[in-house]
């Protein structure tokens, strides 16, 4: 990390992570960062550990008095598991405790920093059995960052982890049998939440439903990549303005990068080690050049300033390149010559673009996008299918496990040419100009006009003509097409992170496919859906984990299900 004095607290994106490298979930229309934090206990326990000393001060009235443990005391505790975005879970007389930064199978010495009904918070302060799974994290600024949460585990066992992740939300959500896991009894609810959406590889806190089906699913090791850094095609990185260390507080230059675990306060950074390298190097000369030019950085508390975000997109196959400068305002100071000084430094750019966000959020683009030079697109292609790119569009950031991840989709379509397929969510097309190439024809769905826009270019694109796209909510359209006659073989979903809209699950039961396979980037509303699908009649055959998001506690799956005769 370069300084260029003391970061500021200037935001732009409220959450906490994600925004240049990380792992970002598939909000499609917010494109905003995630924290990949637990929200609660971590602000004040950062610091809290100078205060407190051994037996701790007087406690708190928020302090939960009947509770085993105590804040601002220290206790050591056999870490048992980990959180699903990466804490470990440690004991304490009984008592449940969540430590950043701790393994399973770890043993440490940690000061309590927060204690609720049930659980609470704690700060590690020592190893005293470390895992054989620990590694060093080789990102200089790992422990500040808030972008990845496993660098300081084996990739290894981060495989193994995020298959279990998958596996135990399954059991305890989906009330599904999985193969090779026995049933589990349930840990008790805290604070009306159930602790096991909270763990991983825990396993004292799965559930299997007594009465549940027969069958069992397999669930496959997760899909990994043989070299997991380097992997994303996108960043989005929030901007900041330094405080020159000068004694009339002048202000310095722009700072951007990753927020700091927990907080508004911006780590800036020159290189980020899961970001293609020339997405860091966009960044550098970005900030450099509108330093130069005097371009100020937006300031979350008084709504001034112009830069935001940089966003920059790289086509890994075409070497395409796209910036795009999210401003408040629509208006930019000199212009012409940031334009002029992109161009000298990155003579390969193909798209200059400007988004317009003048609102009070934490959604990265706003609704306005103009192209200040070059094509208002950039070029990709996964395996061997062209993809238009603009600014906006939603397209997966890990190309390589991106491949891998729809072509297990349509391995589990079982496709021989002949059948009609149902896209629901399809976006701009990824899947479904995947699936048409050994299906009969594909009809895909999506509520965003603009991607369906772009849908239908992509297929026009590589002369596929087996295809037809149309926008709207899926629980409409999908049952509108059966009434002109359109029957589903094959219904693939690849919904948000927050599944399926319940009526979608509905049609889908109603219309009967004789096969589904879901695309999911949440295990637990995977499992929710899944559960509902069975209910309804189908079969979850199998599922494989995909690691799209190497270092974060982020995994995609891909779940076959089948129509009981």
């Amino acid at each position: 990390m370069t300084k260029k004095g003391r970061p500021s607290a200037a935001a732009g994106n409220k959450k906490f992570g994600g925004s240049t490298g990380g792992a970002g979930g598939r909000g499609r229309s917010a494109e905003a960062g995630s924290s990949f934090e637990r929200s609660e206990g971590r602000r004040d326990g950062r610091n809290g550990g100078r205060n407190g000393g051994r037996n701790g001060g007087r406690m708190s009235a928020a302090t939960v008095v009947d509770a085993p443990v105590s804040k601002n005391e220290e206790y050591v505790v056999d870490i048992i598991g980990l959180t699903h975005d990466g804490e470990g879970v440690g004991r304490a007389n009984g008592f449940t405790l969540f430590v950043h930064g701790a393994l399973p199978g770890e043993k440490a010495r940690v000061l309590v920093m927060k204690v609720k009904k049930q659980y609470g918070y704690a700060k590690l302060l020592e190893l005293i059995e470390t895992s054989p799974d620990r590694v060093g994290a080789p990102c200089e600024i790992y422990k500040q960052c808030g972008g990845c949460q496993l660098q300081h585990m084996s990739y290894e066992a981060q495989l193994r982890w995020k298959r279990q992740h998958v596996v135990d939300n399954l059991v305890r959500i989906g009330k599904l049998y999985v193969e090779g896991e026995a049933a589990k009894p349930r840990v008790k609810e805290f604070d009306g939440q159930d602790v096991g959406e909270e763990l991983s590889g825990v396993s004292a806190r799965a559930e299997a439903q007594d009465d549940g089906p027969a069958h069992s699913v397999v669930v496959h090791p997760t899909v990994g990549m043989d070299e997991p850094w380097r992997y994303r095609n996108k960043a989005q990185v929030p901007i900041g303005m330094a405080i020159a260390d000068l004694e009339d507080g002048a202000a310095g230059g722009l700072i951007g990068g990753f927020y700091a675990q927990g907080s508004h306060r911006i780590i800036d950074m020159d290189a980020c080690l899961i970001q293609h390298e020339r997405n860091d190097e966009v960044v550098r000369h970005i900030k450099r050049i509108g330093t130069e030019l005097g371009i100020t950085a937006y300031e979350e508390e008084s709504g001034r300033g112009l830069l935001r975000h940089v966003v920059v997109r790289t086509g890994f196959v075409t070497g395409e390149l796209m910036v795009v400068l999210v401003t408040n305002g629509t208006h930019i100071p000199n212009k012409d010559q940031w334009i002029a000084g992109i161009r000298t430094a990155l003579p390969e750019v193909n798209s200059i673009v400007q988004n317009v966000n003048t609102r009070d959020t934490n959604v990265i683009f706003g609704d306005e996008t103009r192209t200040l030079w070059g094509s208002d697109v950039i070029y990709d292609e996964l395996d061997g299918i062209r993809f238009a790119i603009s600014a906006r569009s939603f397209y997966q950031v890990n190309p390589a496990q991106t491949v891998a991840l729809y072509r297990k989709a349509v391995e589990y379509a079982g496709l021989t040419g002949k059948e009609t397929v149902i896209d629901a969510y399809c976006g701009i097309g990824t899947i479904s100009l995947f699936l048409a190439r050994q299906a009969g024809r594909v009809y895909g769905v999506e509520i965003v006009p603009e991607a369906i826009e772009d849908a239908k270019r992509n297929a026009e694109l590589n002369g596929i003509k087996n295809s037809d796209f149309e926008a709207g909510p899926s629980e409409v359209v999908i049952p509108r097409w059966r009434e002109e006659g359109i029957a589903a073989d094959v219904i693939v979903v690849d919904p948000p992170r927050k599944g399926c809209d319940p009526a979608l699950l509905d049609t889908i039961i109603r219309m009967q496919p004789e096969r589904v396979v879901y695309v999911s980037c949440n295990p637990s509303t995977l499992a929710r859906d899944l559960r509902v699908l069975e209910d309804g009649g189908y079969k979850t055959v199998e599922v494989t984990p995909v690691d799209m998001f190497p270092h974060t506690v982020h995994v995609e799956s891909v779940a076959l299900l089948t129509l009981y005769k």
